[in-house]
């Protein structure tokens, strides 16, 4: 892959052989972040969970503290007065039964985020098929089933994000904005961090967090010391 003028002079910043401490990290990443758009800080972490298994799966949400710096759209189904409930929480669309056509014939997609009432599961199940390879399924984990609607709004617009293996065993989360402060990157970091070791299966054997790797969108990647986790 050939990358730009740009992307060259910022990754010699970046020497790839050495593991930084967390602190230092963010604040490289911050200074490979150079392009003409406030890019989104990202963490990806490489397990050694197998996630064919499973008691081995991993997925989960944390509310960041400083939020994402990105504005969430949040589609809720659900019926009867949890609809009121819904629009009063400040979701961004709120159906049942007669979004399914739209999403699926008309592939409507203008949401981040799908929230649904377990009541409303058998209509949003047959939008598997759609949403499941996007990651916009609703999940009880995730708390996004739930009939508490109004929390789970308030927590996805103040930065809750999901954490999930994707098909190699690498978890990828956006963790703030380049142009956040480095002690709220740090935090958000550490929050998201707590939960990952928390969410440690107990099935697993050997190493659990292989390495770390803090990137923006347009950077570098930079290892960060796996050490301390």
């Amino acid at each position: 892959m050939k990358h730009g003028k740009k992307y060259s002079e910022t990754a010699k910043l970046v020497d790839s052989a050495t593991q930084y401490e967390t602190a230092d990290a963010i604040a490289l990443v911050k200074k490979t972040a150079v392009a003409k758009f406030d890019e989104t800080i990202e963490v990806h972490i490489r397990t050694g969970c197998d996630g064919r298994h499973a008691e081995q799966q991993i997925r989960g949400a944390v509310v960041l503290p400083n939020g994402t710096g990105k504005t969430v759209r949040v589609l809720v189904f659900a019926k009867g007065d949890k609809v009121n409930e819904a629009e009063a929480a400040g979701a961004d669309h709120v159906g049942g039964e007669e979004l399914i056509p739209k999403i699926q014939n008309e592939g409507w997609l203008d949401f981040d985020v799908v929230v649904a009432t377990p009541d409303m599961m058998g209509v949003v199940g047959r939008l598997g098929k759609v949403l499941g390879p996007k990651g916009l399924m609703p999940n009880p984990k995730a708390g996004t089933v739930t009939m508490d609607v109004t929390k789970a709004i308030n927590d996805i617009k103040a930065g809750k994000i999901e954490y999930r293996l994707d098909k190699n065993n690498i978890i990828h989360c956006p963790i703030g904005k380049a142009s956040f402060a480095e002690e709220k990157l740090q935090e958000n970091f550490s929050a998201l961090m707590e939960a990952i070791v928390k969410a440690k299966p107990s099935a697993l054997k050997g190493q659990y967090l292989r390495s770390i790797t803090l990137a923006s969108t347009m950077g570098p990647g930079v290892k960060v010391s796996t050490a301390k986790f």
